[in-house]
């Protein structure tokens, strides 16, 4: 409080004495408190004098003591708040809090309670931590000073309204050099959730190893690299499409990212590590051939403190494990200062143990459940088919309800078709062609050329049909696909998600119809459960089939023992 005020303060209350003052003294009158004799004349015209004067005193102070009143009480709330201001900033601070600051603060936490809410969002962090999970970034406003500028106008440029709930909780998290397991449904912005810190990442490591290149000691020469950032992802379309959206960032801040993976001249993938015009700061490939050219010395990975396991679970569920644990080997420990983020669609016991091998202390973010369901913006369709053989011409009469003819369809409106295997997406994807369907194809009996050129002829709507088997499902991301069709049910129910995944990406809505037979009857419980857990319809038909829901099995001792033998079979010999 300034002197200023004080003195203000204390004039009004003494002020408010006085008035007290008199006005007891004009009681006193009033009640004949005075001295003498009360009954005589004269005492009697005294106190009328007096009374009188009193009041007439009384009320000029009155009316002076008000408006003094007012300006003390005016004094005491500019006091009250300038003692608020000065109370609530901090010492020695480069921002100066102020309570609308402090008012602001808060509506942001209470928006984003209500944005988790709203999102089905959970930010975990681990037991033995006393950390506090951050709050989500609700727009890209907030990642203003976080980022370098450079980054901040190529995520601009990029025109996104606002972050999707993935990034909006991985973001805080992981510019905060934080460890994260995310868990979201396909399609929900995984790359960029991982990619931005992983480029900001970059930028903020230290001078000695942000500047100077290692070189390569393979067979085939010394090449320029100094890789910080490690993207593994389960398939080439996969890696491909991450390598998109990771070389965009990577060019923003003057750097290069490249993608390895199988099916291509591994001497040629080598000449780009060697010859790259910018120094190779980020890699993103698949589990086997990263693996190949570590080992044999052509990628050097002992620098990488930033690692990615995008579809973990997936990795775990072909048989990569020994791979990400051997590459993980060849980068710097997490003890020394590696950052591990995992994504993952759900959250087995299997992968917990790689996470608590791997990583420090990891936040987790759960976008809906970490349990396995369907993306909810999927509308999904089941048509029972008594025949597989009905299969061919169902197809045909679904593509002609959708405008989807043998004359081609318009580019913004894309189909994907699934089949089991590779043969039989070829028979579909010829019968289509002899029909006059402008159709492409992609699966494993495919060079990696022919495969590339498919996937553009859809992108670009040349082919607005695509035929895919499996492994195609987690790696396309396609914008404006509208529909998915199982021509035929995939193995298990995982695929299943993943297939349907690839329409409702990015907040847009899809539609997926799947052809069901009895040959799929083993599936039919865990369809229905996706279907009701999505809250779509459940055909009359799928219950003549068997509902029962088997469990995984375990590979050595059956579905029984599943949670039993957490631990993995040993060999064991015996002394003859």
């Amino acid at each position: 409080m300034s002197s200023k005020e004080e003195k203000k303060a204390e004039k009004a209350v003494k002020s408010a004495h006085k008035k007290e003052k008199k006005r007891k003294a004009i009681e006193a009158l009033e009640n004949g408190e005075v001295q003498g004799d009360p009954t005589s004349p004269s005492a009697e015209k005294q106190r009328r004098a007096e009374k009188k004067a009193a009041k007439a005193e009384a009320e000029a102070d009155a009316s002076t003591d008000k408006a003094s009143e007012k300006a003390a009480k005016k004094a005491r709330k500019e006091a009250k708040k300038a003692k608020a201001v000065s109370e609530s900033a901090p010492v020695e601070a480069d921002v100066t809090s102020t309570p609308i600051a402090s008012t602001s603060k808060s509506t942001n936490a209470a928006a984003a309670r209500a944005y988790m809410e709203t999102n089905n969002v959970t930010i975990e962090a681990p037991e033995e931590s006393n950390e506090k999970p951050p709050l989500p970034m609700l727009s890209f406003d907030e990642l203003k000073g976080r980022i370098d500028d450079r980054l901040k106008k190529e995520l601009d440029s990029n025109k996104f309204t606002k972050p999707t709930p993935i990034q909006a909780c991985c973001w805080s998290v992981l510019l905060a050099n934080k460890d994260v397991v995310g868990i979201a449904e396909t399609g929900s912005g995984k790359t960029m959730a991982f990619g931005l810190p992983a480029m900001q990442h970059i930028l903020q490591l230290p001078a000695s190893e942000n500047g100077q290149q290692k070189k390569g000691k393979g067979k085939y020469g010394k090449g320029g690299q100094n890789v910080s950032v490690l993207v593994i992802a389960p398939t080439r379309e996969l890696a491909i499409q991450t390598q998109v959206t990771m070389e965009k960032l990577a060019a923003s801040i003057d750097c290069a990212s490249i993608c390895l993976y199988g099916g291509v001249s591994k001497p040629d993938q080598i000449r780009q590590l060697q010859a790259s015009p910018k120094t190779i700061r980020a890699v993103v490939g698949t589990p086997g051939r990263v693996l190949d050219l570590a080992r044999e010395g052509s990628l050097d990975l002992s620098n990488v403190t930033y690692a990615v396991l995008d579809e973990a679970d997936r990795m775990l569920d072909v048989g990569f494990e020994p791979d990400i644990r051997a590459i993980l080997g060849m980068t710097r420990n997490k003890d020394e200062g590696r950052h591990t983020s995992m994504f993952s669609a759900t959250w087995p016991m299997d992968l917990r143990g790689l996470a608590e091998t791997f990583m420090r202390e990891p936040m987790r973010v759960t976008i809906g459940s970490d349990e396995l369901s369907a993306n909810h913006r999927v509308e999904q369709s089941v048509e029972v088919l008594e025949d597989s053989r009905a299969k061919q011409g169902r197809l045909e009469t679904f593509l002609r309800n959708i405008g989807a003819g043998p004359r081609g369809r318009s580019p913004k409106d894309k189909v994907i078709i699934f089949a089991l295997y590779k043969k039989e997406a070829q028979r579909v994807e010829d019968t289509l062609k002899r029909k006059g369907y402008n159709v492409a194809g992609i699966h494993g009996d495919l060079s990696q050329q022919q495969r590339i050129a498919s996937l553009d002829a859809f992108k670009s709507g040349e082919a607005p049909l695509l035929v895919a088997t499996d492994v195609a499902a987690r790696g396309i991301d396609v914008p404006l696909v509208e529909y998915v069709v199982n021509y035929t049910f995939p193995l298990t129910i995982e695929d299943y998600v993943h297939r349907i995944g690839r329409t409702g990406r990015a907040g847009r809505t899809g539609k997926s119809i799947t052809f069901f037979t009895s040959e799929d009857k083993s599936h039919a419980g865990e369809l229905i459960r996706i279907l009701k857990d999505s809250n779509q319809p459940v055909p009359k038909e799928m219950l003549q089939f068997p509902t029962t829901i088997k469990r995984k099995e375990h590979g050595a001792y059956g579905a029984h023992f599943r949670e039993l033998v957490p631990g993995k079979a040993k060999k064991i010999t015996f002394d003859d």
